[in-house]
């Protein structure tokens, strides 16, 4: 049967090793391995990694909600950090997608590696914060944001939904020589947005399954590839080029979109971290020529993981009692170090370098 946009496209073929890897695409290949593998020498040259990959995945976190139309400023996002945000708003999902990251992580090391079905639910049951499951309701279409008209309509039920997820799974998890593992994330990408296994959520889940992809094939030890950016920047192309796999078999196009963005990613995440890493250096030497004996290791953790604090931050995280809390952030703030905002009743000391570097486009 042809395809037709307006049906279930339960004739979405399978994913197999195929003929797409041309000289051309290789070449980008090549160049996008070599990018990353700079990104991952440097996050293994890091004595704690996990200092910086909790705000380069609060990044990746924002812009990937961005692409659903789920928009926070940075102020508000660093601030729901330093507070509890209230549950259903932006910062919350924003914050949830983190938190999605991090389950699906866990998740994979712990069952062998491997990325499955049962993860991608665990996923978007974290993202959505409900028991969501794979759809089971037929009806789903997606439509032009601008006209209204049909797009695509992606595979129906559950049934026909889990079979093509198991090949899915089959694919992504069983090594071949015979394709270059940046190749076949494009291709493994494209499938699991045309399969459309939730009723909400599946572009946060899929970026997701990109990171988790790069770590599991060892391509990064974190996932930390800020790869939204690119996405979002570049919209139109990315759904477009999604749109002429599904109806005109381009994946050479769609291949080298995807390359392209790990590539320019992999580049500005690298220089970001390097700049984040001489950043800390600097603040490290600042704050043990303000506090001297009272330095304190945790408080410069703390600083880097958490761009915006308050005395209550380092009071719950038991590094010191109110008084003495306060003196630190206000010492650091005459150095010049952080730079407090006051926002109704609560100051809130920033970091104010970490930001700038951190809400920068490249």
């Amino acid at each position: 049967m042809a395809y037709d946009k307006n049906i279930p496209y339960n004739d979405l073929p399978d994913l197999a090793p195929q003929d797409v890897e041309s000289l051309e695409l290789l070449r980008h290949a090549i160049n996008a391995a070599r990018q990353l593998a700079e990104l991952k020498g440097l996050c293994e040259t890091m004595p704690d990694p996990r200092l910086l990959l909790n705000s380069i995945v609060l990044q990746e976190s924002r812009e990937s909600s961005a692409i659903e139309n789920i928009v926070t400023t940075w102020d508000e996002l660093f601030r729901a950090e330093a507070d509890k945000p209230v549950e259903g708003s932006p910062v919350k999902e924003v914050l949830r997608y983190r938190e999605a990251m991090y389950a699906g992580l866990k998740f994979m090391q712990e069952h062998g590696n491997l990325i499955t079905t049962n993860n991608l639910v665990q996923i978007v049951q974290t993202i959505k914060n409900n028991d969501a499951g794979i759809r089971n309701q037929p009806g789903t279409q997606l439509r032009s944001s601008i006209t209204g008209e049909v797009i695509f309509t992606p595979p129906c039920c559950e049934d026909i939904i889990r079979n093509k997820l198991a090949a899915l799974e089959q694919f992504i998890n069983t090594n071949t020589e015979q394709i270059d593992p940046l190749i076949k994330m494009a291709l493994l990408h494209y499938q699991f947005e045309a399969i459309h296994p939730f009723a909400d959520g599946n572009g946060r889940t899929g970026r997701i399954l990109n990171n988790l992809y790069l770590v599991q094939q060892n391509l990064l030890p974190q996932p930390v590839l800020y790869l939204s950016a690119y996405i979002s920047d570049n919209k139109q192309d990315y759904y477009q080029l999604l749109r002429r796999v599904t109806e005109q078999g381009n994946w050479s196009d769609w291949i080298l979109f995807i390359l392209t963005a790990i590539t320019t990613t992999a580049q500005q995440t690298t220089k970001k971290i390097r700049d984040m890493i001489l950043l800390k250096a600097e603040t490290e030497a600042k704050m043990r020529e303000v506090l001297k004996g009272s330095y304190n290791q945790e408080l410069l953790h703390i600083l880097f993981t958490h761009p915006y604090v308050k005395i209550d931050t380092l009071v719950n995280k038991k590094l010191a009692h109110r008084q003495t809390a306060s003196g630190y952030l206000k010492k650091l703030t005459a150095a010049g170090v952080l730079t407090p905002q006051k926002t109704g009743k609560t100051t809130y000391y920033i970091n104010q370098g970490l930001t700038e570097i951190l809400s920068r486009r490249s």
